[in-house]
């Protein structure tokens, strides 16, 4: 990483900071601290709101586990977030993507409609692929992208889609930024 991690685990001056550390611990039980958390902790605020916000996007939104990890894992790809990927792709491959889906996701010049065709995704997946490809490369969706997303969810899982990949583009940035967890050059 480029800046060094905070020790695990890390000092805290305040009670204020215990109760934020406790907050990201207890979020990331049974498990330890990620690099990420350690990046994140040498502000003690900004690791509390992240943790809340991701928090909220991974644990509280009514979507599927494979919608959820297609979105981040094709985020990470997009973006070179190797170590997104790697703590994304299995909890993908658990939800039950197929190994021809996967390949598909990891395949940034893949041709989306034709693997719908081929059966390695579901029409809605290929449509939560379609716009989380738009809102991360240009940031504006084409109407027929957001018709077709339209056609498969409603406005809450439209609005948690969509906050889903706005999320882990943020994540997925400060990950490769500060080469945390030494996966990006």
């Amino acid at each position: 990483m480029r800046l060094p991690y905070v020790s695990d685990p890390p000092p805290t001056s305040t009670p204020e900071e215990a109760e934020i550390l406790a907050r990201v611990k207890a979020r990331r039980a049974p498990g330890g601290l990620l690099p990420l958390d350690r990046a994140l902790l040498h502000s003690y605020p900004v690791a509390d709101g992240w943790n809340s916000f991701i928090g909220a996007i991974r644990t509280k939104t009514t979507l599927s586990t494979i919608i959820k990890e297609l979105i981040i894992c094709r985020v990470a790809v997009l973006n070179g977030a190797w170590f997104e990927w790697e703590q994304h792709a299995p909890l993908l491959e658990e939800g039950g993507l197929s190994d021809e889906g996967m390949h598909v996701v990891r395949d940034i010049h893949a041709d989306i409609p034709l693997k719908i065709d081929e059966k390695a995704l579901s029409p809605a997946e290929g449509a939560v692929l379609k716009y989380t490809d738009a809102v991360t490369k240009t940031v504006t969706v084409p109407e027929e992208v957001f018709q077709e997303l339209k056609g498969f969810f409603n406005e809450r899982e439209i609005v948690e889609i969509t906050t889903t990949v706005a999320a882990y583009n943020c994540v997925s940035r400060f990950l490769v930024a500060l080469n945390v967890g030494e996966k990006n050059p």
